[in-house]
């Protein structure tokens, strides 16, 4: 954790680029004239303001001693609003989207994988094995572009951005706002579920293939134990151990938000939040949810880790 934050800390503010000269920039761009000496001036305050004359090490010092106490300070380019209250917005959506996602992505993909590696000459699961083959090494972008363009453009059943259809209005927990959220989540979920289930399905296919002939299998196959018994007790349960760890990094990465489905999409999640303080150079708000996502998986690892020996009687026995 220590070192994941540390190198975020520290590239940003590496990178070419100053978060005060781009606001001055952008203003200037919109037409506003200032004197070069109150450009300056302005220049000046401006990042004694947000804390970015000191040095390099004493910001470090700086961030660790707030990152204690839960603080991330202001958003440089939504200032004063503190970074922590406009997470806390957007945290909901990308949690609610991602792991929802994630979830049945996971599922569908190791149930449909493990099928078709063990049962290999069932015609209805090769067809099924071929679409997961064809879809999985296409980009996330393009694929969320694809659904953008037939299911919202060329047949608009859905709508082409945003979280919701009211902008600004208050959100309530009535089935109407409810139904529209879903609207507005549907296309973006089909592009992770769709994805991640590919990759899940050929990670689970391969792993499945390399556990049939293993002697246990034989030896139950000898032992006149029905297939379906060897599949469900005995090549899943062994082939899942894996894929348990690989979806505790990802239910981890949910923090970090889906970046590109949610740029694609307008969605107002995290990865959104993101791409906007990338581009604009908002120190704080990249430390804060990179910090979280970092913390996140992390923790999910040490979980996974003492969770182990409960998942597997191996680890148990040694």
């Amino acid at each position: 954790m220590w070192l994941g934050i540390t190198v975020i800390f520290f590239i940003p503010r590496l990178m070419p680029g100053d978060p005060v000269e781009s606001m001055v920039h952008s203003l200037q761009s919109q037409g506003a004239y200032m004197e070069p000496e109150a450009v300056e001036e302005m220049i000046h305050t401006l990042r004694e303001t947000y804390g970015l004359e000191e040095g390099l090490f004493h910001q470090y010092l700086s961030f660790w001693k707030r990152l204690f106490v839960g603080d991330f300070g202001p958003s440089l380019y939504m200032f004063p609003t503190p970074v922590i209250k406009l997470i806390g917005q957007a945290l909901p959506w990308t949690a609610g989207l991602l792991l929802t996602t994630t979830v049945l992505g996971w599922i569908i993909g190791n149930i449909f994988g493990g099928l078709a590696g063990y049962f290999e000459r069932v015609k209805i699961l090769k067809i099924i094995d071929g679409i997961m083959m064809f879809v999985r090494p296409i980009p996330y972008y393009l694929f969320a572009l694809i659904l953008l363009i037939f299911f919202a453009y060329l047949v608009p059943l859905f709508p082409l951005s945003g979280g919701y259809s009211s902008i600004g209005s208050r959100i309530t927990f009535t089935w109407s706002f409810v139904w529209d959220v879903i609207k507005h989540a549907f296309l973006p979920a089909m592009s992770l579920i769709l994805l991640n289930a590919a990759a899940n399905h050929q990670t689970m296919r391969l792993i499945i293939q390399g556990v049939k002939g293993d002697d246990y299998i034989l030896y139950a196959k000898i032992g006149s134990v029905k297939e379906r018994t060897i599949f469900v007790q005995y090549a899943m349960k062994n082939a899942m151990l894996p894929q348990i760890t690989s979806l505790a990094l990802s239910l981890g990465q949910i923090f970090g938000g889906a970046l590109i489905t949610e740029i694609v999409f307008s969605y107002p999640g995290l990865g959104f939040l993101l791409y906007r303080s990338i581009i604009l150079r908002d120190y704080n708000m990249i430390m804060g949810i990179t910090t979280i996502s970092v913390a996140a998986i992390t923790t999910g690892i040490l979980i996974i880790d003492l969770l182990y020996p409960l998942l597997d009687p191996r680890i148990r026995f040694k």
